[in-house]
């Protein structure tokens, strides 16, 4: 259980560490934004990996927060980005 915790721990801090990169370095807004998305769902990932390691369920109401908040984010930026595009 330890070598999967530890695989799952590595593979989640380099899947950050791209996002975290692509944050920084992203040539547009809708690049920034998807990275963004994408390290709240590998913050979910964490928080499931530990909940599943511990066998508790303490993290669940902040794992549905995160969940909602990427959700809204997506659907708020993808719509601002369609407005955009018809404007102009």
């Amino acid at each position: 259980m330890n070598i999967v915790v530890l695989v799952v721990a590595v593979l989640l801090t380099l899947a950050a560490a791209g996002t975290i990169y692509r944050i920084a370095k992203g040539p547009s807004l809708l690049d920034r934004v998807i990275a963004a998305d994408v390290l709240l769902a590998i913050f979910g990932a964490a928080l499931a990996t530990e909940m599943a390691v511990d066998r508790n369920l303490d993290n669940l109401a902040l794992l549905v927060v995160l969940s909602v908040i990427g959700f809204i984010g997506s659907v708020t930026v993808a719509r601002f980005v369609a407005h955009k595009k018809e404007d102009g």
